[in-house]
């Protein structure tokens, strides 16, 4: 079985799960976050998946993601901006799928609905099965991550999918890291959801990673993968898992705003229930991630 890979924009590489900047008043900064996803393609990544759980995207609007989505269809990088729905509604999602692929996008990053605790294949199934009759040209990444969800795909669950749907299931983001060991699918797009996971993967067949910590580790996630492609030697593999196991005793939404809002306060709005680390948490990120010869000077520099 395989996936027909020219029905597909996005490719092999490296991708962030964008944050989403906010104003004082909690809304959408919608020029901002453009610019922050301009910044990560600049520094590295392949493109960037807006609305994704390291967007908070479950807390945004629908008016404010289909007002980002008419701002982005004619940017330079258009090609390179991807998008995740964050919606737990069959119909939310349907609508906002329906809204971004008359700007042609395609493209979706898609969980199954959070919090109902009952999710099982045969729903799930069924959510997806929904979403693709709605919108049959729609290419669909699946988003595993059962943390959030409450579900976790399986490798037959997965499988039966893309047999019934071979059109429109092109990849998975792994955030269970249950499948990317061992899902093996002719031009199916594997990515794991951390960057300590990228060269593992690339090793085993997989496509990239799609990571909340690229909105930090950006250049040199890339020069993993960069290195990986063109068989170089490795050398920045074991700082790039350093940082993301630093990252990852934090909540991650929290330590990314902290780390960006130390260069620009914009970083400081988000939605509750998120909040920012306390002064002493921010402090010790940044003492750790100093040990590691990674700073946020250096990493954030224009």
């Amino acid at each position: 079985m395989s996936v027909n890979w020219d029905n597909k924009m996005i490719k092999r590489g490296v991708y962030a799960a964008s944050l989403s900047v906010l104003n004082k008043d909690l809304t959408l900064n919608v020029e901002a976050t453009i610019f922050h996803g301009e910044n990560l393609i600049k520094k590295g990544c392949t493109g960037v998946f807006f609305f994704g759980s390291t967007g908070a995207s479950q807390l945004l609007t629908l008016q404010e993601k289909k007002e980002f989505i008419s701002k982005i269809a004619s940017h330079k990088l258009r090609k390179q901006f991807f998008l995740g729905t964050g919606c737990n509604s069959l119909n939310d999602n349907i609508d906002l799928i329906k809204y971004a692929m008359e700007y042609e996008f395609r493209d979706f990053l898609i969980m199954p609905p959070a919090y109902y605790k009952g999710n099982t294949d045969e729903g799930v199934f069924e959510f997806y099965k929904k979403i693709i009759t709605a919108t049959p040209k729609a290419k669909i990444i699946l988003y595993n991550f059962e943390k959030l969800s409450g579900y976790k795909f399986s490798v037959e669950a997965v499988t039966k999918l893309i047999k019934a749907f071979p059109e429109n299931i092109i990849g998975c983001k792994d955030s269970s890291f249950n499948l990317f060991e061992t899902l093996k699918i002719s031009n199916f797009l594997m990515f794991p959801g951390s960057e300590a996971k990228l060269l593992k993967g690339l090793k085993l067949g997989c496509s990239g990673c799609i990571s909340a910590v690229t909105n930090v580790t950006h250049s040199i996630a890339r020069k993993v993968f960069d290195d990986f492609e063109n068989k170089n030697l490795q050398t920045k593999n074991d700082q790039l898992i350093a940082v993301r196991e630093t990252f990852d005793q934090y909540n991650l939404i929290s330590a990314l705003h902290s780390f960006h809002s130390i260069k620009d306060e914009n970083y400081k709005n988000i939605l509750p229930p998120l909040i920012l680390l306390s002064e002493e948490k921010q402090k010790e990120l940044i003492e750790k991630l100093n040990k590691l010869k990674f700073t946020s000077e250096k990493n954030l520099a224009a």
